[in-house]
């Protein structure tokens, strides 16, 4: 029993099982397309996120936007903003007119079409940590991110249905960076059949990953064109500066009709003002900036609003995630994309060192706080430590006991009268039980969230079974999964069509990232 228990939590929910009551109401176990469950939270009355708001176009305004790509610059200047060397005062028009054309939803594509996903306001979208140079478990300790670790982070990710999009994991720095992208993009095909990933590195190495992926998908040229079927993230280097790699994967994800999610990173005290309002004021204007930027290089192109604010401890200047202040501007950012009619994206995350209880207390607190403000994709979901310079595999297995239980949150309850089963309540007598009753034989199996680490034995039980904690329980989870791990069908194929690619890329030099 304790094995299924932890087969069935392991397998993430996959497909949907009939209760054996044809009465009983029909429950997915699959984690693949999810909606919020609630209405979306306010910290900030209108008359406030409107001068916010106004703010936001003030700054961009009068204060501007250090743009490092000359290329940008040229594109600002044609729609009319003022341009004085690598600053660009951007008016008040240009982003009206940018968010007239941003569009409102739309469809990520994957190899699987199970794994599609829509982009959009009330659509809940879960990522495993990102960008991390270190992966750290209980068996090989913490050791510099590699290709081994990148690709066993994509299994685990590919295992569980509650993890929507892939992400850059764990960087893998045993591959040199002009040929890292072909390694990447390699590992998301051969292991994975999920909406994918690509870094904004620079104008090359962002087409031959997209060529790899249209020939791998063997997608025509119109489909690449007309369908979403890589995106990136773009960090604003706060306070107001887009640099080069990043203001350049804003303009050649457009153009190619690709998703670019515009996420400032602003951190309450060091890179923006201290309080909660002016930190998501300064997150406005540069978000603003970037949708601008790629509706001015494709209109109608697909991009998301993006929030990735907290604070940082005072006495370190550390940052600091799953703070008061984090959830609050999350909430106020969910409330500013709103304003402007965009999705858009949070993040969750961990300051902590080790997988204990702060970490997931941070963890757990950002994601109700991206829950409380409705965000479309939270990014840093599951296995992020150290603020990000630690992908842990016992994090990641226990964050997805909270993602999980988040999805489930997001399944129909009935109130029919067969859910309510009065016939139950008259079958027991007072001070009985409800065991055996045919309403609960008919739904025990999958009445309840089966967890995937947690241990719900009495103390005797736990202590028989060797005293365990969840991070022991946890190294046992990801073991098997990696262990019990089948790449999806078609993923022998797909590599196979790109292969020649990567040899012939490989001996032309690969690709250099843009400084």
């Amino acid at each position: 029993m304790e094995q299924e228990t932890r087969r069935r939590g392991r397998a993430g929910g996959r497909g949907a099982r009939q209760a054996a009551d044809s009465k009983s109401a029909t429950r997915s176990l699959a984690y693949r397309q999810l909606r919020h469950p609630y209405e979306p939270q306010s910290i900030f009355g209108a008359d406030e996120i409107n001068s916010i708001h106004k703010t936001a176009l003030r700054v961009l305004e009068e204060l501007g936007m250090k743009i490092l790509l000359p290329e940008a610059r040229e594109i600002f200047a044609k729609a009319g903003a003022k341009v004085v060397d690598e600053m660009v005062f951007i008016g008040s028009d240009i982003i009206d007119e940018a968010l007239k054309t941003a569009p409102a939803s739309f469809k990520l594509h994957a190899a699987n079409p199970e794994r599609e996903q829509i982009y959009e306001t009330g659509a809940l979208l879960f990522m495993a940590g990102a960008g991390c140079p270190n992966a750290t478990d209980n068996e090989r300790g913490r050791r510099p991110g590699d290709l081994q670790a990148f690709e066993e982070t994509l299994k685990l990710q590919q295992a569980f249905d509650a993890i929507h999009l892939l992400g850059p994991s764990v960087e893998p720095q045993d591959v040199p960076i002009h040929l890292r992208h072909y390694a990447m993009t390699r590992a998301q095909l051969a292991y994975t059949d999920k909406p994918m990933f690509i870094y904004a590195r620079g104008r090359d190495q962002v087409f031959q990953s997209m060529e790899m992926i249209q020939t791998a998908l063997e997608l025509s040229d119109d489909d690449v064109a007309g369908q979403i079927w890589g995106w990136t993230n773009i960090n604003s280097n706060s306070p107001r500066m887009l640099d080069n790699p990043m203001a350049q994967g804003i303009i050649d994800f457009a153009r190619m009709g690709q998703l670019s999610v515009i996420t400032p990173f602003c951190l309450a005290g060091a890179m923006a003002p201290i309080t909660v309002s002016g930190a998501l004021t300064l997150q406005h204007a540069e978000a603003l900036a970037g949708i601008a930027l790629a509706q001015m290089a494709n209109p109608g192109a697909p991009v998301s609003y993006g929030g990735f604010s907290s604070n940082v401890d005072m006495k370190s200047g550390s940052p600091a995630f799953g703070t008061p202040e984090h959830v609050k501007m999350q909430v106020g950012a969910g409330q500013l994309a709103r304003h402007v009619g965009l999705p858009w994206r949070s993040a969750s995350g961990a300051a902590s060192n080790t997988c204990d209880m702060q970490a997931a207390t941070e963890t757990d607190m950002a994601i109700w706080g991206g829950l409380m403000g409705n965000a479309t994709l939270m990014i840093h979901a599951a296995g992020w430590l150290e603020g990000g310079l630690s992908f842990g595999y016992e994090k990641f297995i226990n964050d997805l006991e909270c993602i999980q239980s988040v999805a489930e949150l997001a399944q129909p309850t009935s109130g029919s009268d067969a859910e309510i089963g009065f016939d139950a309540l008259q079958e027991v007598d007072p001070g009985g039980h409800f065991f055996a009753t045919a309403h609960t034989m008919a739904r025990y199996q999958d009445a309840f969230y089966q967890p995937l680490v947690a241990d719900l034995n009495n103390f005797g039980s736990w202590e028989e079974a060797g005293s365990l904690t969840s991070t022991d329980r946890a190294t046992q989870v990801w073991k098997q999964t990696l262990s019990d791990f089948k790449a999806p069908a078609g993923c022998d194929e797909r590599v196979a069509r790109v292969e020649d690619l990567i040899s012939k890329g490989t001996e032309a030099g690969g690709a250099a990232p843009l400084d």
